[in-house]
């Protein structure tokens, strides 16, 4: 019967324990600031007077075609993070490449970067294409 006693006790008291622990910390609700979108609402993203399209592919595959007044910083070059860091913060980025993969990695360095304003081209190019949005050859 001491046992029962016990244990009940011990049942009533875990809601109380519970009760009195911590939130989770501020870092651990963090939430992304990159937003993925489609073809469609990139390009109305990229109307905007503070957008600039940030294309993360290499100069070949820029030179082969590429949104209209892009930015070409490439990602796998050695200075990409130096290069990002000379941007304006409070303009909104909008990031593409061919099929999303990089681009998706250039949005999270620039989240580690500070940047707030961040769009990533879910499909990159590819899915631009596809959507019958112009580029440049």
């Amino acid at each position: 019967m001491h046992t029962l006693s016990l244990t009940a006790l011990l049942f009533l008291a875990t809601p109380v324990l519970a009760a009195d622990s911590k939130p989770a910390s501020p870092a651990a609700e963090k939430k992304s600031v990159v937003k993925h979108v489609g073809a469609e609402e990139f390009d109305r993203l990229r109307q905007q007077k503070d957008a600039v399209v940030l294309d993360v592919r290499t100069a070949s595959e820029y030179g082969e075609e590429h949104l209209k007044d892009a930015v070409l910083i490439d990602l796998r070059a050695p200075d990409f993070a130096d290069q990002v860091a000379k941007l304006d913060r409070d303009k909104t980025y909008l990031v593409h490449c061919a099929a999303g993969g990089r681009s998706a990695r250039a949005c999270t360095k620039l989240e580690g970067l500070g940047f707030k304003r961040i769009v990533n081209l879910e499909g990159g190019l590819g899915a631009w294409k596809d959507a019958g949005k112009p580029v440049v050859k």
